[in-house]
């Protein structure tokens, strides 16, 4: 059964857990080691079995505790090149050996787990989200994203399982204390998804056969959990989507681990 669970997702860190029979991974360590460590444990997951740890961009808020899971528990860093070239003074000495590079749009394989970046729009480097496949299913994280591509639409169709970018109300973001400059940034194709960017896809995604849909990377000083959730759920219902018939609708917590879903 392919299990999913988030240590913590938001500006302030993020940090994914995917586990499947044996094998378990991270995507992105923006957290601190021991909050990391402690994530893994308290989800009930036997940390001895993460087996690598795949990097979405080199933002700090997602590579903060990578360096040290790597060489806490000897286990490599996939990214691709443009990110490895970003992040590699950012993180600590990492053993040669544990510094993988991928390339985007590609299949591989980690123990019993394959997983497939894939290129999204954010500013920075060459920013990837992940479909992630057990033996016969499928699940993907997709934050940080300035606007929903084809690509992206390619790749999470079939997902059962997606984790994705709500970043933003566009109200809360205007009339907040960003300078001029960060609010052009977030809301520019290549900054963040709003509430109703989100809200919209979701539709899509349920088109395309994802049970599932977790709210992530909320903005602490531009929304809250409940108006995220309250954005997606009318439009669902709008579209004749019923939230806990069609499909499980949740929000990852900027601070806590979620729950484990299971696939």
């Amino acid at each position: 059964m392919l299990k999913y669970c988030s240590v913590g997702s938001g500006s302030s860190g993020n940090c994914h857990i995917i586990t499947y029979k044996d094998t378990g991974i991270l995507v992105d360590a923006g957290l601190a080691g021991k909050t990391i460590t402690a994530g893994i444990k308290n989800a009930g997951f036997d940390i001895d079995k993460i087996r690598g740890i795949f990097i979405t961009h080199e933002h700090s808020d997602h590579i903060k505790g990578a360096g040290i899971m790597s060489r806490k528990l000897d286990i490599p860093i996939y990214a691709n090149l443009k990110t490895w070239c970003s992040m590699k003074d950012k993180i600590g000495n990492v053993k040669e050996e544990n510094m993988v590079v991928f390339e985007n749009d590609k299949t591989y394989a980690l123990g019993d787990i394959k997983i497939r970046p894939f290129s999204i729009p954010h500013d920075s480097e060459d920013a990837v989200g992940y479909n992630i496949y057990s033996e016969n299913q499928k699940m993907s994280i997709a934050t940080d994203i300035g606007y929903v591509t084809e690509n992206i639409r390619r790749n999470l169709k079939n997902s059962k399982l997606v984790v994705l970018e709500s970043n933003y109300d566009p109200n809360m973001l205007m009339m907040g204390s960003y300078s001029y400059s960060l609010k052009k940034r977030v809301m520019s194709e290549g900054g963040h998804l709003s509430n109703e960017e989100a809200a919209s896809f979701c539709t899509e995604l349920v088109d395309g056969g994802t049970e599932t849909i977790l709210l992530a990377h909320l903005s602490k000083e531009n929304n809250f959990p409940e108006l995220a959730y309250a954005t997606s759920k009318n439009v669902l219902t709008n579209n004749q989507m019923i939230v806990g018939q069609d499909l499980m609708l949740d929000v990852l917590s900027r601070e806590r681990v979620s729950k484990v879903y299971e696939l």
